[in-house]
């Protein structure tokens, strides 16, 4: 009686394990570990691990996409006044494989006033800018040291609404297009990125943003590779131009260094799917005096107050993005 129940008994131990970890199915040619999934039903095609079932789940999906609402208190471009009053930006973009993707981006002005300049006219509630975008995007593995190297391209097509709906002579700039670089080490502390613009359409001209920055993760995520919660990312930057940028911009014929900025930003990612992000930025041509003046101008052309004719600036906004 002893010996039968210590069978059963050795019997059920050996059944319940086998039911317990589909992997351990009691075929020879299933050597599954602990940590591996067995492929088919019954155990006939060997094992998998959780990484290999981890990607072939990914490549079910090479798809991603992008959405994005954004408001800033004013359109600045290279630290000057494009816009003196709010304007809002929605952009969209899909992803395939991680590498390839397609955007599009436009600017809306919200008020009357952002007429002014470059012969715009009232266009509140209309859109000034509508930028197509295509481009590819890798990460570079440089070792443990300097980590990934995040390498992004992309070429845009500007379409500029009032050009083509106005008269504005033989001498207003109409579309345009640009050619993108940016290179970033986003692994190190201070998050060193350089950007690289080429205008090739408007004046030829070449513009450069070097930045540093670290984002300090306020509340971590739920797990150790998720995103934080709420970080925050405060930075430096520092643009320069060519003599063909700054003469286009500015109609003055000298390159050097442009805008400086302080940037302070706030991101918080309050569900799977959605961030909402908050900043606020401080701009001023500090290094050169020329430039300097220039900005002065380009500035004083919305009105000869003081706090119009000045190379410094203060800008804030909001963003809220959805990623699928």
């Amino acid at each position: 009686m002893t010996t039968k129940l210590m069978t059963m008994a050795a019997a059920l131990a050996i059944g319940s394990s086998l039911y317990a970890d589909p992997c351990k199915c009691g075929k020879p040619e299933c050597k599954c570990g602990d940590d591996c999934k067995c492929t088919a039903e019954t155990c006939k095609c060997g094992c998998a691990t959780d990484k290999d079932v981890l990607v072939e789940e990914e490549d079910d999906f090479p798809m991603s996409a992008e959405f994005g609402l954004a408001f800033d208190s004013k359109y600045l471009t290279y630290g000057v006044v494009d816009g003196k009053d709010p304007i809002v930006t929605p952009s969209a973009t899909v992803t395939f494989f991680d590498t390839l993707y397609f955007g599009v981006e436009s600017i809306f002005d919200v008020t009357k006033g952002n007429g002014k300049r470059g012969g715009y006219g009232n266009r509140r509630g209309k859109y000034t800018t509508v930028d197509a975008i295509v481009g590819v995007t890798h990460d570079f593995d440089l070792g443990e040291t300097l980590g990934a190297l995040t390498v992004d391209f992309n070429y845009i097509y500007e379409y500029i609404h009032r050009y083509h709906d106005e008269d504005l002579g033989k001498d207003a700039m109409g579309d345009t297009q640009y050619l993108n670089l940016e290179l970033s080490l986003g692994d190190l502390w201070f998050e060193p990125k350089l950007a690289i613009e080429r205008d090739l359409m408007a004046d030829d001209g070449t513009y450069f943003n070097f930045e540093v920055g670290h984002t300090f993760p306020l509340v971590d995520g739920e797990s150790e590779g998720d995103d934080p919660v709420l970080a925050l990312r405060p930075s430096v930057g520092q643009g320069f131009g060519n003599t063909q940028r700054a003469k286009g911009y500015f109609g003055e014929d000298h390159g050097g260094l442009m805008d400086t900025n302080v940037k302070c930003e706030l991101t918080w990612n309050f569900c799977e799917h959605l961030a909402l992000s908050a900043y606020v930025a401080y701009y001023d041509y500090l290094f050169d005096r020329n430039m300097r003046h220039y900005a002065r101008e380009y500035n004083g052309a919305w009105g000869n107050a003081d706090h119009y004719r000045t190379s410094s600036q203060f800008v804030g906004g909001l963003a809220l993005t959805a990623s699928f």
